[in-house]
């Protein structure tokens, strides 16, 4: 029997406005961590009541409609540092990234990233009688290829980010709450933000009916909670949190280099919301 490999594990939840660059620019970080050091590295996140945006979002035709729209829900933007377009992370939803290195970058596919993640999730649920499908749900919000749904509902969506030599996998998962109420505000962001030619351009023709939460697609009571505690067992089955990489992992955490790093994505951050931040400041 082979062994297992190491990982490690990070966990940034119920993270406020306040904090709202923090998962951004950590996974950067934590991918280049992986890259350096070889180490795998699990990384879970939730925040409250938060629009994430990806630059293509900006551009609507009244990004200050769009964003009033976020803000009469009492929803807060913000504009993520990789690609896609709008998601939203609110109590109900976790985030979780599988962050590799360089070695499992080098694989022939860019599908590899993308059906790893599709395994772990349909691990952590085999204890269920679902089938979990991956296609483009074209009229959910930030639909992609590897889109998760059961019974043509999505609940999921996957992404990639490669930084140096780290792999970053990301998935957010619409584990319970008013997913309704999420499909509603993306709707609303992009009524506002390109009046009539609503589903004419490159956004989506966002319909909340295309989304549920995994727990009624599931039909049990299901928290963002347990569905890590489901993630995690899954991912032990070929991993194992190792107590001294862990250890070194989080002496890293509370380091300069950490620090340093920290402040060069804040300040990244902090240019790409510029614009945004400066319409909070006018609607607000």
């Amino acid at each position: 029997m082979s062994l297992k490999q190491s990982i490690v594990l990070f966990e940034q939840h119920h993270l406020t406005n306040e904090n709202k660059y923090d998962p951004f620019i950590v996974t950067d970080i934590l991918a280049d961590y992986s890259g350096k050091h070889g180490m795998p590295i699990i990384h879970f996140w939730t925040m409250t009541n938060q629009l994430i945006l990806g630059m293509q979002d900006t551009r609507v035709a009244d990004l200050s409609d769009a964003i009033s729209s976020v803000r009469f829900h009492h929803y807060h933007p913000v504009v993520r540092n990789s690609g896609g377009l709008a998601v939203v992370a609110d109590d109900g939803i976790l985030n979780f990234s599988m962050i590799l290195p360089q070695e499992f970058t080098n694989q022939t596919s860019i599908n590899h990233g993308y059906e790893t993640m599709k395994a772990i999730i349909s691990n952590a649920l085999s204890s269920f009688n679902v089938i979990i499908d991956s296609f483009e749900v074209v009229n959910s919000y930030c639909p992609g290829e590897y889109d998760l749904s059961i019974n043509e509902k999505k609940f999921a969506g996957i992404a990639q980010r490669r930084i140096k030599k780290g792999l970053s996998i990301m998935i957010y998962i619409s584990v319970n709450g008013n997913q309704e109420k999420r499909g509603n505000l993306v709707q609303q962001f992009y009524q506002a933000g390109l009046k009539d030619k609503f589903g004419k351009e490159t956004f989506p023709p966002v319909d909340p009916n295309s989304m549920r939460n995994l727990s009624d697609l599931l039909q049990q009571k299901l928290n963002v909670e347990q569905m890590q505690t489901l993630i995690i067992e899954a991912i032990s089955q070929n991993w194992t949190i190792d107590d001294t990489a862990q250890v070194k992992f989080n002496h890293f955490l509370t380091s300069d280099e950490f620090k340093e790093s920290y402040d060069k994505g804040y300040q990244r951050m902090e240019q790409r919301n510029e614009r945004i931040n400066t319409i909070l400041k006018e609607v607000d």
